[in-house]
């Protein structure tokens, strides 16, 4: 089905917001965590809200006529062995007389990308009515102006909001807390531990190791003089 006539089907069912991709970036939770999201717009108004689970629907960037090297993933040919033009080579396409033909859906070059694609488990993280505005967390298919669907089908239980601007206190729970706290307190002691190791080396090293060391210094000091006098 053609994108265009993909889109009209599309529109014509309820519950389904059509938005316009804008932007991907990154945001900060609550929590502390840093997650990408994607930035929309929508003209008709919306039922979505934050904390539900969508499913987002549209096509993917095409990337021209391709090999089975990137469109694919093959291995390639070796590159070895007089193998001066088989580097990137699909290899045998098929069988000898049984079955006499190449079978349908064989990997090979051509078109990649400019596929529809659903992603399911995306959450709803903010909704500006005013601005027309949707934030979505993940990444989603398309180029910047390209048209997305919507559609929910849950709600997220465990949903997490942005943190706030100016917010730098992260919100915890009692138990991550101490589980944070005893993480920071080990690494400060294993950097106590590392540090009075080096000190103990440089304090035992005995005295004729200082000596020639100085010793070797005194040389190179001596050439670069010299050079400055030529």
């Amino acid at each position: 089905m053609p994108p265009a006539l993909f889109f009209v089907v599309l529109e014509m069912k309820k519950d389904i917001t059509l938005g316009k991709k804008i932007e991907s970036l990154q945001r900060f939770l609550q929590d502390g965590k840093r997650i990408p999201v994607t930035c929309l717009v929508f003209e008709k108004e919306t039922s979505l809200k934050t904390g539900d689970l969508v499913k987002v629907t549209g096509f993917s960037k095409g990337k021209g006529f391709a090999g089975v090297v990137k469109r694919w993933g093959f291995k390639g040919g070796p590159k070895t062995h007089g193998q001066s033009d088989r580097l990137r080579a699909p290899g045998s396409i098929g069988q000898t007389t049984t079955p006499g033909r190449v079978h349908k859906g064989k990997k090979m070059p051509g078109h990649m990308g400019n596929q529809k694609k659903t992603i399911t488990g995306l959450v709803i993280m903010e909704v500006d009515e005013k601005g027309k505005k949707i934030v979505i967390k993940g990444l989603l298919p398309g180029y910047r102006g390209s048209n997305l669907f919507i559609e929910k089908y849950g709600e997220d239980k465990k949903f997490i909001p942005f943190m706030e601007k100016g917010q730098r206190e992260i919100q915890e729970t009692e138990e991550e807390k101490e589980e944070r706290l005893r993480k920071e307190k080990e690494a400060q002691e294993k950097l106590k531990e590392a540090e009075a190791a080096e000190k103990e080396e440089k304090e035992g090293q005995p005295e004729e190791e200082k000596k020639e060391e100085k010793k070797e210094e005194k040389p190179e000091t001596q050439k670069v003089k010299e050079e400055k006098k030529e």
